[in-house]
């Protein structure tokens, strides 16, 4: 039976979650796995002359077990407009590489002015060959550390700003209906795909949630994306969730080499472009992380249950429905109630109840939701965030039995 109560060898979670003691993310060459997951190959990159035989290798659990998934992800283009953008804004990435931007894009020449400067800042940057200036700057600490949380004072204040954030920076619930190409599935293997990405570059969590939040923002304001250009547009998230959120980013070159020099650094830029552009500049949001951090410094628990509520906020990342209905807030309180629940048979606290005015009524179907989720992720061919959460650093929480039912009212 494994002991639930706090772990002298699980530490909870700093502002610097997976950043070694140097302050350096240090990711060389040499010590990359000679394999590598790999979601999809554009049509365009074949005709450039690579070939899947040379450089490219794929693990015996990297491609899409799922024959129509693989189909889904790896097949080329059947046009050439990949990205439309509504409300006012069409951008066309064509098959030769080449980024297109109709007039409509800019509403005035004004805005067309700021725009264009902006652009041309942000690929100043990121089509160095060096490390770019946002990579070089000094190290800023997150305005959502939990010194930050930790000052009662403030900590009102800071919930009714995330509160009013998370309701600006919400994707449209029925967003795939624009995307005939893409499923469900597919989003799930590339949030699988990313959780890697940031555990190899020991990435924080936070970058991760921030990366699942800007996808979903992107694909809520764009129509019929095409399927290969799916991986490209996640890394293009978390690149710049990386460099909004991280000390020390990956340099451009890394986000590459994740993909297996699937897309160049050219077409990563171009995205990174086309991203900024669709999501205006708008990269603060409010994730389930950051309010389940806030939460359990209102109210704490022992490093197991905090690990378990992280470990629960991570799996809602992988589905749309029905997560996407329900607030980062509300998640949070849910996977916060669940993980309590589950190690301690505790109900949601009258001090949280005062603080979020949350009750367990208004909690109970997300928790319910997120209950099935926690039940059946053993199953899920999905596993990464699973297999993360089964290290010592996280308490191996991943193993721990859901509960059978919520006995919750």
């Amino acid at each position: 039976m494994m002991n639930f109560g706090t772990n002298t060898h699980c530490s909870s979670y700093t502002s610097k979650e997976n950043i070694p003691a140097s302050g350096k993310v240090d990711a060389p060459h040499a010590q990359r796995p000679k394999q590598r997951r790999v979601l999809g190959v554009l049509s365009e990159n074949e005709q450039r002359g690579r070939s899947l035989s040379q450089g490219s290798h794929f693990s015996k659990h990297s491609s899409i077990s799922d024959s129509s998934q693989l189909v889904s992800l790896g097949s080329p283009p059947t046009s050439n407009f990949d990205v439309y953008v509504e409300e006012a804004c069409e951008v066309v990435l064509a098959a030769s590489g080449q980024e297109v931007v109709s007039d409509s894009f800019y509403l005035d020449s004004k805005s067309a002015g700021l725009q264009h400067e902006h652009s041309r800042l942000l690929l100043e940057l990121s089509s160095s060959s060096c490390q770019d200036a946002s990579m070089q700057s000094e190290p800023n600490k997150s305005l959502m550390s939990e010194e930050v949380f930790c000052v009662s004072e403030y900590a009102e204040d800071i919930h009714l700003h995330l509160r009013e954030s998370e309701m600006r920076t919400r994707p449209w619930a029925g967003y795939l209906l624009k995307h005939p190409e893409i499923t469900n599935g597919m989003r799930a293997v590339l949030v699988d795909w990313l959780v890697e990405v940031v555990q190899e570059y020991r990435l924080r969590s936070e970058t991760l949630h921030l990366a699942v939040n800007y996808l979903d923002r992107f694909l809520s304001s764009t129509a019929y994306v095409k399927r290969s250009k799916l991986q490209l547009i996640g890394i293009a998230a978390l690149l710049i969730a990386a460099k909004y959120e991280e000390i020390s980013p990956p340099e451009l070159n890394e986000f590459v080499y994740t993909t297996d020099n699937t897309y160049t650094k050219n077409q990563l830029v171009q995205m990174e472009h086309v991203f900024l552009n669709v999501l205006a500049f708008k990269m603060t949001a409010a994730t389930t992380n950051q309010f389940l951090r806030l939460f359990m410094s209102i109210r704490s628990v022992c490093a197991n249950t905090e690990n378990l509520a992280l470990y629960l906020a991570e799996l809602s990342l992988l589905e749309i429905n029905p997560f996407i209905q329900y607030t980062p807030s509300l998640v949070a309180a849910a996977a916060y109630y669940l993980a309590t629940y589950t190690l301690n048979k505790s109900l949601w606290p009258d001090s949280l109840i005062a603080f979020t005015g949350y009750t367990t009524t208004e909690i109970v179907p997300c928790m319910t939701d997120l209950h099935k989720l926690y039940i059946s992720a053993a199953s899920r061919p999905q596993q990464a965030i699973r297999e993360k959460y089964k290290s010592s650093k996280y308490c191996c929480v991943s193993l721990i039995t859901a509960p059978a039912v919520l006995d919750l009212l």
